[in-house]
């Protein structure tokens, strides 16, 4: 089995802030928890801060922009309300072999 499974799809999750940084840094720490968990739970394949620190990006994996679009409705960033969240779901018909 690759890195993406069968049936699953790429998404791109763009992060934005809509608050001063300063609100955002009380709930980095569940935010960091939430991060980790998708990485063990195989639904996240990359992610980190946009630079300049406006908010992240997310290249996370999933059966539909449904599940996805669940899935990042738990982000404490989200249920905070100190993100906007857009998610982009994309063909990955070029890959890196590393990816197959």
């Amino acid at each position: 089995m690759g890195v993406i499974p069968e049936g699953h799809t790429l998404f791109v999750v763009d992060i934005e802030y809509v608050v001063p940084f300063e609100q955002i840094e009380p709930v980095l720490e569940p935010h960091m928890a939430f991060v980790k968990q998708g990485y063990a739970d195989g639904h996240f394949l990359c992610s980190g801060p946009k630079n300049p620190r406006t908010g992240g990006i997310v290249i996370a994996i999933g059966e539909s922009l449904a599940v996805i679009e669940a899935l990042m409705a738990e982000d404490p960033f989200v249920s905070a309300g100190v993100v906007k969240v857009q998610i982009t779901e994309f063909a990955a018909s070029n890959r890196h072999p590393a990816l197959v």
